[in-house]
C-alpha cells in the first residue's frame, strides 16, 4: 500500500507537526520554520499541509492543520500530501489508532485497471496504536472498496461468489451456495424472481465461520451486482453507479474480514443474495405477486425496489436460526441520501441497547451513523389490495423508513437486529479516501461486536 506503517524504530524520519487553528506559536517550531509558516499564510487551517524546507535543498518536516478539532480521520490527507520518505508525528496524538487507520485509508488506490499506486510513504506507528488492529481494519475497508469499485463486467454474481470463497479460504470458513432453479427448490423464491432474467444465475451465498457453540452473529448483505431497475427501467444517469448496488455485500464481507482476523469468539454467518436485476422475457413484472420464503405475499409495485425482496428471503433464513445479533446492510434507498446525504448512513433497530452501543461506537471510531425510527404508523403505506404487502408505497414520503419497515416483517425471532441503509460510495475525495467505493458503518460495527464477543 502507498502508506506503510512501521512498528520498529526508523533511523531517520521527518517530523509532522499537528497545528490547531491559530495556535502556530504553541507548536514548538524552530524560528526558521515559524517564519516559513507565517510567510505562507499557514495558521493551522483544517486539512492544510505545509512542507518545511531544510538545509541544502532538503526537508525539515511538515505542518498539518487540525483546525478547530476536525477529528483524527482528517489526518488521512497526509497520505496524499506528503512527499515520499520516512515520517513520524512530532505531536502527541489523542487518538493514535484512528490517526494510523486514517493514514492507511488515505493512501488507498484502486489499481486493478492500471492506475498507478503512487509514491510510498513510511510512517512510524504512533505510540498507543496496535499494529494488528490497524492492519485488520484497513484490510477490511480495502476489501470493501475493491469490491465496490470493480465494474459488473468483473463483479457479477459469479465473481462475487468467488470473492466470498477467497475470503473463506483465508480463514478456513465454510461456504455453500444455492444457485439458479435450486433457489425455488429450497424456498428462496424472491431471490430467484429478481435475478432470473440475468445470464448470471441468481444465488444465495452462505458462509459460516467459528465454533458451533459460540454466540451467533449473522451478517446479511445486499448483493445486487447491477440494477437496471428491471422493467421499471432506470434512466441512463441512474445506472451510472449501479455497479455499487452490491455495496451491502461488500461491506458485510469487509466486516467479516475484520471479525475473522481478530479471532472473535463468535459463530459468524454471512448471507449474500447475489443477483443482477436485468431485463429479459422472463423478468418479473410490476403487478406480479411473489410468495416469499416466509410465506408473506408481496405485490410488486415497482421492479426497481428489488433489493428489499432479495434481502427478505435472506433475512427470513437468518431469523430462523435466531442469532444473538443480526445485521443487514444494503444500498437500499435514494430517500436515505436525500434525508442524510452520502456521508451519514441511517440505521434502524428496535433494540435500545444495540442502538446505544452503535451510537457510542460511531463517535469513538469516527464512523458516522445516525439512528432513524421504525415508525409503525408508516407501515400502512405498504398495504396491498391483493397481497399481504406491497414492495413500495403509493407516495414518495419516508422511503428509507418504509423500506426498513418492509424488512422488519421478515425478522420476528431475533431481538437484536439492525438495518443499515448505506451509500457505499464517496462522491468526492475525502481525507481518508478518494472518490469511489467506500466502507460505511463497519468500523463502528466491528467495535460493537468486538466489545460484546471479545
Amino acid at each position: 500500500m502507498p502508506v506503510e506503517l512501521i512498528e520498529r524504530e526508523l533511523k531517520t524520519t521527518l517530523p509532522v507537526h499537528l497545528v490547531a487553528k491559530d495556535r502556530l506559536d504553541a507548536a514548538g517550531l524552530a524560528s526558521s520554520s515559524l517564519a516559513w509558516a507565517r510567510a505562507n499564510g499557514f495558521s493551522g487551517q483544517a486539512g492544510r499541509t505545509l512542507i518545511l524546507p531544510g538545509e541544502n535543498g532538503g526537508l525539515a518536516g511538515a505542518l498539518f492543520g487540525t483546525g478547530d478539532g476536525e477529528g483524527a480521520l482528517a489526518i488521512g490527507a497526509l497520505a496524499r500530501a506528503l512527499p515520499a520518505g520516512d515520517w513520524h508525528f512530532a505531536s502527541t496524538l489523542t487518538e493514535p489508532e484512528i490517526a494510523a487507520i486514517a493514514l492507511a485509508l488515505g493512501g488507498y488506490v484502486f489499481t486493478r485497471y492500471g492506475k498507478k499506486p503512487g509514491r510510498t510513504l513510511r510512517f512510524s506507528l504512533p505510540p498507543g496504536a496496535e499494529a494488528a488492529y490497524v492492519r485488520r481494519i484497513a484490510d477490511g475497508v480495502f476489501l470493501t472498496r475493491d469490491l465496490v469499485n470493480t465494474p459488473t463486467s468483473d463483479m457479477g454474481p459469479d465473481e462475487l461468489e468467488k470473492a466470498v470463497r477467497t475470503l473463506a479460504g483465508t480463514y478456513d470458513a465454510e461456504v455453500s451456495v444455492t444457485r439458479g432453479d435450486d433457489l425455488l427448490k429450497n424456498n428462496f423464491p424472491m431471490i430467484h424472481a429478481v435475478g432470473r432474467a440475468s445470464v448470471g444465475a441468481p444465488r444465495l451465498i452462505d458462509m459460516i465461520w467459528g465454533p458451533e457453540n459460540a454466540p451467533k452473529v449473522t451478517l446479511v448483505g445486499k448483493g445486487v451486482c447491477f440494477d437496471t431497475g428491471g422493467l421499471d427501467i432506470k434512466p441512463s444517469s441512474g445506472m451510472l453507479l449501479m455497479k455499487k448496488d452490491m455495496g451491502g455485500a461488500a461491506n458485510v464481507l469487509g466486516l467479516a474480514s475484520m471479525i475473522m482476523a481478530a479471532g472473535l469468539k463468535v459463530r459468524l454467518r454471512v448471507l449474500i443474495p447475489a443477483v443482477e436485476n436485468s431485463i429479459a422475457g422472463n423478468a418479473f413484472r410490476p403487478g406480479d405477486v411473489l410468495v416469499s420464503r416466509k410465506g408473506i405475499t408481496v405485490e410488486i409495485g415497482n421492479t426497481d425496489a428489488e433489493g428489499r425482496l432479495v434481502l427478505a428471503d435472506a433475512l427470513a433464513l437468518a431469523d430462523d436460526d435466531e442469532p444473538q445479533l443480526l445485521i443487514d446492510m444494503a444500498t437500499l434507498t435514494g430517500a436515505a441520501r436525500v434525508a442524510l446525504g452520502p456521508d451519514l448512513p441511517p440505521f434502524y433497530t428496535g433494540d435500545e441497547a444495540l442502538a446505544s452501543d452503535l451510537a457510542a461506537a460511531s463517535v469513538a471510531v469516527e464512523d458516522p451513523l445516525w439512528r432513524m425510527p421504525l415508525w409503525k404508523p408508516y407501515a400502512a403505506k405498504l398495504s396491498s389490495k391483493i397481497a399481504d404487502i406491497n414492495n413500495v408505497t403509493s407516495d414518495s414520503f419516508a422511503g428509507s423508513i418504509t423500506a426498513a419497515l418492509f424488512l422488519k416483517r421478515f425478522v420476528e425471532k431475533t431481538a437484536a437486529w439492525a438495518h443499515f441503509d448505506i451509500f457505499a460510495w464517496n462522491p468526492s475525495d475525502r481525507p481518508y479516501g478518494l472518490a469511489g467505493g467506500e466502507a460505511q458503518g463497519i468500523r463502528a460495527l466491528e467495535r460493537v461486536i468486538s466489545k460484546r464477543y471479545a
